[in-house]
Order: structure tokens, then C-alpha cells, then sequence
């Protein structure tokens, strides 16, 4: 997947935050289709702002917005030109007409009135004049649909999904004042939200769709198991539900089990992350038979999410997707390589955060957690006195009655023989690993919480490639020393440990994987029943 996308104007929107992502560089191509209107002659006094929320309390959070937004153009009206109402403002009642193709279900306030005031006005044009009710209408209105469609729910229900990733934080009102002067040629723009949601709500308008037209019974499974070269009547049912998944391309009446079905079966089976073997089996069958509600309710989730993150980065970076078992390693919107990895099982959940890799440690010593010492090492011992060095273990002290222990560094230390540390309070960096063989299973949640990459090596020349006293060479040598060593890197690099149960892939096809964390229900109940927080 991809985690951040590049944009091509040079429209900028502030990220205010305090964390280190403020030297990111969040662009901004475009709002609703369509040119705001850049007059400046016909203006209002500023005490209509007072009176308009008077008249409209419900939406006063918006009050100081909208004051500095008209006080730095100097109460000109933003939604007139020549005494008529722009497109936008057309384009823009039309998207809060529809917020459910967004994935909100949140009834906005005053949307009745907007409608009045709207084609009131519509219906006197003759009359020549701007509404300054309107006017003021439309800006709250932008900031609401900001907030709802670019923003999302708040940081309470973000941390509540267990996402402590920073939250993204835009200056709408420099948006849209940004806009506002910009010239009639920019008219292709895109919106200050990370790529994947722009992507996934096409998908949802499709998934929709088939949830109207199609019943979508589950998909009886044969008595035996379907190969290539067999006839069922199951098998024009699989090829009419992946054909309108968009896998199958054919006949989609015919019983045979040929070559088109198996290429269909494995481009499923790719993006649902399951063993590509082109075979019908247990597997692939529950996905095929997966309710579209189902699937909707994770499109929304993971548009929220996206809502989330940072629109835009123009370095190196790191992203895990905690569910795909994928580290990502990018620079800018460029996906250099992608490899495997190896996450924390459902009760040693790997935290969803942000951090920044500092330094890499050649043949590192293993620090044992204390509750690995005292539910795994503990019992170990008991069993057999020799198990420390068995294990290439030494105790070098203790602490609150428990031995402190510490693998040495080596070809059997359970970090493998490097690791690549991001500071942070939850203990969790990425490192090698001795147990290779776990990387080829298709769900790879075996970890404590920290997170094995099936090639280290890579990563390594990759991190220091800026560092020409480091070439390939050294970097083997160091991982072989078995002596401790660490190495700064010259740049910290941006990691992104993130959790998207659907996304599209570099190719545009929807991928899902399964909710290993069980974090999709609470959110996508709170999303579809318009009560969540904003």
C-alpha cells in the first residue's frame, strides 16, 4: 500500500503540530471542483459575523475561523462574483447533500436552512445582490465539511482505536484563502487527505452498489475439493462473483475450472493476502463468501483512518501495516521495496505509533523483557538449570526479585543480528530474527510486539546509505563481530506503524485483510451511527 501521496501545485497547507512532523510539508491540490471567486470591491461590515451566529449558535466553534479568514481579506464576500453565486458554491452544497458518499453518516447542523438560502437566492438572481447570510452560511459550512470529511473524529476516538500516531492538523482557513487567490489555470487540484481515501471512496460507491443489485449468498462449497480441469455448477458461481469483484475476465456462465478461473483465484487470493496457489480451498472461500456490508463497513473505517494521517512527506520513510505483515520502505511518494515482516500476536498487540530511527545496532545484545523472564525463562529454569546457557543467556543483576537477563549477541539471539532503533515509551523497534521460516506463512502474527523483517541486510544498506564509511562490506562485518555495536545515522528516518484493513495496492485493486487486532467494529460502529466524536 501506499502510505503517503505527492501532490504537484504549490499550494501549501500548514501541519501545526509540535511533534516532529511539523518540517513535513503538507500540499494541498484542490477542495471541490470548480474557482472561488477572487473580488475583492464588494464587501460587508464585519459585524454581520456577530449577528449571523446570533441568529445560527450551533455552529460557533467555527466563529474565530471564519473571523480571521474575512479579516484577511478584508470582508470581501468569497461566494459571489458580480452579485451571483459561484460554482463552488453549487459543487459544495451538493457534497454536504451527499456526506454518505464521503463515508459520514453525521447529519450536519442548519443543512435545511442552507437549502432555503441557497435556492432562495438561486430563484432571484434578477435581483442582483449577494447574501450575506448565505455567504457566511456557505464559509460555515466549509469548515464544517473540513472538519467532517478532511479531518475526522477526534483524538479521543482515534486513541480509543488504539492509533496514537499524531493526527494530522490543517489550517483550513489558509486553505481556502490560499485558494481564493489562486489562479483560473489551477483548476486540477486535490484534496489535503492522504491518497487512500480519495481511492477507497470509489470503491465504496462500487460496493455499494453491488450490496443493491446483489444478494450475495454465501457460495455453497463442492463435496470435494474443485481442481483445475473440473465441471461444477459452483464453479459459474465463483466466476460470476469474482467477475463482479473485478478478478475474472470470461465467461461467466461456463462450468469448467480453466485457466481464466485459476488467474482469477489467484489475483483474489493476492489481494486478500492469502496463500496465491489458484486453488479453491477453505480460505479462499471464506473471503469469496465475506457479506458486502461487511466489506463496506471496512472501507469506511479505513477512509476514516486515512483521514488521519499526514497528507504529504518528500524524505525517506518506513511504513508497517500492521495487518498486511508489510514493511513499506519509501522516499517521498516513490515505493522503493517492500518486504515481509513478522508483527505481535493478539494478546502482544505491536502499538500503532509514530517514531523516528535514530541509530542501528550491529550484533546486539538481547535486553529480556521482565515478563519473558518471569512467564518464559522462569519456568525454564526450573525445568533445567542449564537453560540460560543453553540459550546464550547471562544474568547481570536483579531487580524486583526477578533475575535481570540478557541474550549475547550472535547468530541464535532471538534480535538476529541487528536491530533498528526508533526511541519510544512502548519498547518496540525492528530487528533480524534467527526463525526464518515465518515469513513464508501467510498471517504472521507470532511476535511479543516488536517487529522482524524477513531482510535486514536491505534495510541496513538502505538506512545507511547516505554514510560512505558504511558500504556493504562493513555492514556484513559488523553484523558478524558478535561485539555490540551502534551506529548513528546521519538523518533520522520517519517510521509509520499504521493498521488498514483495506487499501488499494500500486496497481489500484482494493485489497482486504483480516482485522487481526479486532479494531474495526467499535470504530465502524461509531462512524455509522453519526454519533462519533468531531
Amino acid at each position: 500500500m501506499t502510505l503517503i501521496c505527492n501532490f504537484s501545485i504549490n499550494t501549501y497547507c500548514q501541519i501545526r503540530n509540535s511533534h516532529p512532523l511539523d518540517s513535513l510539508v503538507n500540499k494541498w491540490d484542490q477542495t471541490i471542483p470548480g474557482n472561488f471567486s477572487g473580488q475583492s470591491n464588494v464587501v460587508f461590515d464585519s459585524i454581520e459575523i456577530v449577528h449571523f451566529f446570533d441568529k445560527f449558535p450551533d455552529i460557533i466553534t467555527y466563529k474565530e475561523q471564519i473571523k480571521s479568514f474575512y479579516k484577511k481579506r478584508n470582508y470581501a464576500y468569497a461566494w459571489f462574483d458580480d452579485n451571483k453565486l459561484i460554482e463552488q458554491a453549487g459543487n459544495l452544497s451538493n457534497r454536504l447533500m451527499n456526506l454518505q458518499n464521503e463515508g459520514i453518516y453525521k447529519p450536519i447542523f442548519y443543512q435545511k436552512a442552507l437549502d432555503s438560502l441557497f435556492y432562495g437566492v438561486n430563484s432571484k438572481l434578477k435581483q442582483k445582490r449577494s447574501d450575506i447570510t448565505l455567504e457566511l452560511m456557505l464559509t460555515s459550512q466549509y469548515f464544517i465539511f473540513s472538519k467532517l470529511v478532511w479531518e475526522g473524529m477526534n483524538t479521543a476516538v482515534s486513541k480509543s482505536a488504539k492509533w496514537y500516531l499524531p493526527r494530522k492538523k490543517v489550517a483550513y482557513d489558509e486553505y481556502l484563502d490560499s485558494v481564493l487567490k489562486a489562479s483560473d489555470k489551477q483548476s486540477s487540484l486535490n484534496e489535503p487527505v492522504y491518497r487512500q481515501y480519495e481511492l477507497l471512496k470509489k470503491y465504496l460507491k462500487k460496493y455499494r452498489a453491488l450490496n443493491l443489485e446483489e444478494k450475495w449468498e454465501p457460495i455453497p462449497t463442492a463435496k470435494q475439493l474443485l481442481k483445475p480441469g473440473d465441471s461444477s455448477f459452483v464453479i459459474a458461481k465463483i466466476k460470476r462473483r469474482l467477475y463482479k469483484l473485478e478478478d475474472f475476465q470470461g465467461d461467466t456462465s461456463n462450468y469448467k475450472y480453466d485457466s481464466k478461473l485459476t488467474t482469477a483465484i489467484k489475483s483474489f487470493q493476492d489481494r486478500h493476502g492469502l496463500k496465491n496457489n489458484g486453488m479453491l480451498d477453505k480460505e479462499t472461500y471464506a473471503e469469496l463468501n465475506v457479506p458486502l456490508k461487511n466489506r463496506i463497513k471496512q472501507i469506511l473505517v479505513n477512509m476514516e483512518r486515512s483521514r488521519w494521517l499526514p497528507v504529504s512527506l518528500t524524505m525517506d520513510y518506513l511504513a508497517v501495516n500492521i495487518p498486511e505483515f508489510r514493511l513499506h520502505v519509501y522516499h517521498a511518494d516513490s515505493l522503493l521495496w517492500s518486504c515481509n515482516v513478522v508483527v505481535g500476536q493478539a494478546i502482544h498487540q505491536t502499538t500503532l505509533f509514530y517514531g523516528e530511527i535514530k541509530y542501528i545496532v550491529f550484533s546486539p545484545y538481547w535486553n529480556v523483557p521482565s515478563s519473558i523472564v518471569l512467564n518464559e525463562i522462569m519456568p525454564g529454569i526450573k525445568k533445567d538449570p542449564n537453560y540460560i546457557g543453553k540459550h546464550d543467556m547471562e544474568v547481570i543483576g536483579n531487580q524486583n526479585g526477578l533475575p535481570i537477563v540478557r541474550q549475547k549477541p550472535g547468530p541464535t539471539n532471538s534480535l538476529g543480528l541487528v536491530k533498528f532503533m526508533f526511541p519510544n515509551n512502548y519498547n518496540i523497534y525492528l530487528h533480524d530474527t534467527p526463525s526464518k521460516s515465518l515469513f513464508g506463512k501467510t498471517s504472521r502474527a507470532f511476535s511479543h510486539g516488536c517487529i522482524r523483517i524477513v531482510e535486514p541486510v536491505k534495510l541496513a544498506n538502505f538506512l545507511l546509505k547516505n554514510s560512505p564509511e558504511w558500504d556493504a562490506v562493513k555492514i556484513d562485518k559488523a553484523m558478524h563481530t558478535g561485539k555490540e555495536d551502534y551506529v548513528t545515522l546521519n538523518s533520522p528516518v520517519p517510521v509509520f506503524i499504521a493498521y488498514f484493513t483495506a487499501f488499494t495496492d500500486r496497481n489500484n485493486h482494493l485489497n482486504f485483510r483480516k482485522d487481526i487486532y479486532n479494531l474495526d467494529g467499535h470504530l465502524a460502529a461509531m462512524l455509522m451511527s453519526g454519533q462519533g466524536a468531531y
